[in-house]
């Protein structure tokens, strides 16, 4: 797992930890079609975020809790 700061990756988990966000509203405002800006998959593969409730909900883990720790030190 890479564990450098990525700032769009660290702002999407800043954003999911101040509280469960609806997997669709999550898509509209994070996916995208760009190759090379890809902040959702990134932060689901690293094991920051993922996807409860039959799916439609997204939270942080307790691995993108640390990972906000360390990088944040406030979460």
């Amino acid at each position: 797992m890479q564990d450098r700061p990525d700032p769009l990756v660290l702002d999407l988990v800043e954003w999911v930890a101040r509280g469960p966000r609806p997997y669709a509203e999550v898509m509209e405002l994070w996916r995208t079609s760009c190759p090379r800006l890809t902040v959702w998959e990134d932060a689901l593969e690293r094991g920051l975020v993922a996807r409860g409730a039959g799916g439609a909900v997204v939270a942080v883990t307790a691995r993108g809790q640390r990972y906000l720790r360390a990088h944040r030190g406030d979460h």
